[in-house]
């Protein structure tokens, strides 16, 4: 009840600033290249180690991602060209966070982790083509939104890590849970770039037997 609560009262605010931006004649293509700078500048952080605020900063940065999409909605707006820059500045943030985190653990300082840089590169890579299979799949006639790591839930858990990072020194069991959160987007978001190969190549052979029927 509270967690429903507390979402409808979000996306009544949402609502208010898409009405407010649309009526403004804000371009739908400004937000979304505001957002993927303020996504720069969380990578940023993240490569300074300031994790917390990196965590905020991509609070922010997301709430563009989902204002551009229905600012162009609400004031008819929607272009190919949208969508098309919507979609290739989506990898260049995922990419950018990402990128800081690797710099950060492969830097000289006590947090330095070959591991973590390692899982960061693995979980990078793996989002990359989780959203490239959807992408080119769709293009040649197959949906495959299909997996449980996709890009809501990738960023959903760096802000858990991020967030979670505020002191290096504390032994609290909340703190510092960056390094696990790594684990969990790499190996999640390789299985779900397997899930995600294997459900379309099993909707390519039905297309073909299809084909082969007709």
């Amino acid at each position: 009840m509270l967690g429903a609560g507390i979402g409808r009262g979000a996306m009544r605010i949402i609502n208010a600033m898409v009405r407010g931006l649309a009526s403004a004649g804000i371009s739908p293509n400004v937000l979304t290249t505001t957002g993927v700078l303020i996504n720069m500048g969380c990578g940023v952080l993240f490569g300074i180690g300031e994790f917390f605020w990196a965590g905020i900063v991509l609070i922010l940065a997301n709430l563009f991602d989902m204002l551009d999409g229905n600012v162009a909605r609400l004031s008819g707006r929607v272009t190919k060209f949208g969508s098309f820059l919507d979609s290739s500045l989506d990898r260049l943030s995922d990419m950018v966070a990402f990128v800081g985190i690797i710099i950060f653990y492969a830097g000289n300082s006590p947090q330095h982790s070959i591991v973590n840089v390692f899982l960061a590169s693995v979980g990078m890579m793996a989002s990359v083509m989780v959203s490239y299979t959807t992408a080119r799949s769709e293009s040649l006639g197959v949906k495959a939104n299909v997996g449980f790591l996709q890009r809501p839930e990738r960023v959903v858990l760096l802000i858990i890590g991020a967030l979670s990072t505020w002191d290096w020194n504390s032994d609290s069991f909340f703190a510092n849970r960056m390094p696990q959160v790594l684990w969990v987007l790499a190996v999640g978001s390789v299985w779900t770039l397997i899930h995600r190969m294997i459900y379309i190549w099993k909707e390519f052979r039905k297309l073909d037997q299809g084909q082969d029927a007709g």
